[in-house]
């Protein structure tokens, strides 16, 4: 069985796969991500296992987990089933190379733009032919409720809820103007991609997965779990080299 670890800006993830399917997932923090390993251990036999950060960790946990198992640290130099034509290679997020391996595995053949809704909003573009370029990265939801409390003496601090219908409060004109700019700027950059690129396939995922997918029009694959499912194919992309 394969293991996973997802180390991201907020949360951390432990995901085991039998090979392409995923059997088991936990939430955790840094703090605990040990104990959480060891309880793993106990349960199944561990083959592989890939080791994703966008996060810190602590050098001595972090040596630690390399004795517990056959560990892939993922990097710009691990090998991808992508051709990465990224202008700056080496500055490329580990989570957004996990995402476009996941996109080709899944989808070959395919153009497929990839959403992820986390901490940060990115896009990311993959072509039929494998090739990748590169896409975009803004403020996620939280960070734009936090950043206008932040840099204002007298708004409120929110967090997302259902859109209202007309900003007749204060705090109703704040959840419209972050709302309706995440849901239009992606729905926007959707149709960009789409005028561009012919039989285009979408993947919504992060941790605002399921908030989004129920206020995007377009036709989208929703999918929290495809990060995770995308170090699984690099862990076995590599395996298989």
């Amino acid at each position: 069985m394969n293991l996973v670890i997802d180390i991201g800006n907020t949360f951390t993830k432990v995901a085991v796969f039998k090979e392409n399917t995923l059997i088991y997932k936990e939430g955790t923090n840094k703090e605990n991500l040990l104990k959480v390993l060891n309880e793993v251990l106990k349960k199944y036999t561990i083959s592989n296992a890939i080791f994703s950060s966008v996060g810190k960790i602590d050098n001595r946990d972090f040596n630690k987990i390399k004795q517990l198992f056959n560990l892939i640290v993922l990097n710009y130099d691990t090998k991808i089933p992508f051709k990465n034509l990224y202008s700056t290679p080496k500055t490329l997020g580990v989570d957004r190379i996990a995402l476009i391996s996941g996109a080709v595995s899944q989808f070959p053949n395919q153009n497929v733009l990839v959403i992820d809704a986390g901490s940060c909003i990115t896009y990311d573009f993959v072509n039929i032919k494998k090739e990748y370029f590169g896409g975009a990265i803004s403020p996620g939801i939280e960070m734009r409720y936090k950043s206008i409390h932040k840099y204002t003496a007298n708004l409120p601090k929110l967090s997302k809820t259902k859109i209202p219908a007309i900003g007749n409060s204060t705090e109703n004109a704040i959840h419209l103007g972050v709302l309706n700019g995440v849901f239009l700027e992606i729905e926007g950059i959707i149709e960009q991609y789409k005028s561009e690129n012919r039989k285009l396939t979408i993947i919504l995922t992060g941790g605002d997965t399921n908030f989004l997918s129920e206020n995007i029009k377009s036709s989208i694959f929703a999918n929290s779990n495809f990060l995770l499912e995308g170090l699984n194919s690099i862990m076995i992309h590599n395996l298989q080299e």
